[in-house]
């Protein structure tokens, strides 16, 4: 069971859904406490399984209700315990996962056209389950929050090794970067600020904003429900858009303004406490060949800089880099292979294509002279400029070069105990049931052991 225990609440990560339907027939398959599991929640649950390339297993339907259970056993805890998430955390968690659905899916379009429903509507749908997950992993921490591995346990944790089991390690780099976007000129700017102010007086003179939305705005998660963002609270939006949103009345339309996103027009829909329900339209300025070559000059100046010796590269990262994630970083580009731990060492093959071109042949210490990117995440063009920090090259895992490494596994081995420790006690105090048709599960025999107890 240890092996499960610490990915409860990975279930609300299966979160393509297939159009699974509930049987005419349903039942329930397991109680834990006053929550309970139906065998469409479950059939749910493997259809997405075996949606995702995998052969049919029964073993897997063990496994999904294993994991079923435990959520619900970490959730009826979070009640007792007064856990909860804020609806804003929900927000971003079913936003994270929504864009990875439509990148996955190849854009918005399809992803609606696969589910047979609009973005909103399924969002509407799954926000049950992400809550419920994220509560459990709230829970999970709190239990938790207290187990720490010292150096020592580090070192005895290693020395459970044998010698030919240490795991190989890769090539691994510490990198740096120097990112650099234009600025448009304010006279560039205008002809996208007068675009959206068109549009603005055309709603004004009776033009449907939901039409315009769909036929103008550049806002991919928005566009297709005609603008319409759902409700939402003042920390989930930008500050000169929630400025705007918060000020206005319902049925109320904002002048032309701008955000780190582009220029904005945005109407109030509908007000309910301290949430806004709105649309908007959103028109980025896109880049021109004139701002492209300011950026690339102002590039090549910093780089002449760092390798003159006039400015260190970290100190030209925090200067000038519009990146935030590493600007106060040094410039120092972040690998995680989970939410908890990041470290500045990177495997090789977790780089973006584009950034190993570039630093697989410089000598370490080197920096790179200055080259032409396009953003993933938002399609804006710049140029970087990278600094090949250290490179290590493969080898059998170690305390000396991978302390971090082994660390964070004997953290998790830790938490891990600690959990399976956890539910042996909860599990004696708690009505658990489960349906004789799952009981026989190798995964489930213990948690079916406690179907007599009241």
């Amino acid at each position: 069971m240890k092996k499960f225990l610490l990915i409860a609440g990975s279930l609300m990560c299966l979160f393509l859904n297939v159009n699974a339907q509930k049987a005419n027939l349903d039942k329930v398959v397991a109680v834990v406490g006053s929550n309970i599991i139906l065998l469409s929640d479950l059939n749910q649950q493997y259809a997405i399984y075996l949606n995702q390339g995998n052969q049919p297993d029964d073993k897997a339907k063990c496994y999904f209700l294993q994991q079923m259970l435990i959520q619900k056993l970490l959730k009826q805890q979070a009640e007792i315990d007064s856990i909860i998430v804020e609806e804003n955390q929900v927000d971003d968690e079913l936003d994270k996962k929504m864009r990875y659905q439509i990148q996955r899916m190849g854009g918005q379009d399809r992803l609606e056209q696969f589910l047979q429903k609009s973005i909103l509507q399924y969002k509407d749908e799954m926000r049950p389950d992400i809550k419920e997950g994220l509560i459990a992993q709230k829970m999970q921490q709190k239990i938790n929050e207290n187990t720490n591995v010292t150096p020592l346990d580090v070192k005895k944790y290693f020395e459970t090794y044998n010698k030919d089991s240490l795991p190989d390690i890769g090539t691994e780099v510490e990198v740096g970067e120097i990112a650099l976007y234009p600025k448009l000129t304010k006279a560039e700017k205008q002809r996208f600020y007068d675009k959206l102010e068109a549009i603005r007086l055309r709603v004004k003179s009776g033009e449907d904003f939901a039409f315009l939305a769909k036929t103008y705005s550049e806002d991919p998660g928005s566009a297709s429900e005609g603008g319409d963002l759902g409700f939402f609270d003042r920390g989930q939006m930008v500050k000169e858009f929630t400025a705007w949103a918060f000020k206005l009345k319902a049925g109320e339309m904002s002048p032309v303004f701008e955000t780190e996103n582009g220029y904005h027009i945005l109407q109030v829909i509908e007000r309910r406490g301290e949430q806004v329900h709105a649309r908007h339209i959103l028109v980025r300025p896109v880049t021109t060949p004139q701002s492209l070559q300011r950026v690339k000059l102002k590039a090549d100046s910093i780089y002449n800089d760092i390798v003159s010796k006039k400015m260190p590269f970290f100190t030209a990262a925090a200067t000038y880099s519009d990146n935030k994630e590493t600007q106060y970083n040094g410039g120092m580009m972040l690998y995680a292979d989970n939410q908890t731990a990041r470290t500045t060492f990177i495997p090789v093959e977790k780089l973006d294509p584009s950034v190993f071109v570039v630093i697989d042949t410089m000598k370490v210490g080197n920096v790179s002279k200055p080259v032409s990117f396009t953003s993933q995440q938002d399609g804006k063009e710049g140029y970087k400029i990278f600094l090949l920090k250290s490179k290590i090259p493969p080898h059998k895992g170690n305390l000396e070069q991978d302390y971090p490494k082994f660390k964070e596994r004997a953290q998790k081995e830790k938490e891990s105990k600690v959990i399976s420790e956890w539910f042996e006690k909860r599990k004696e105090t708690t009505y658990i049931r489960v349906d004789d048709e799952f009981a026989v599960c190798d995964e489930l025999k213990l948690w079916a052991t406690k179907d007599k107890k009241k």
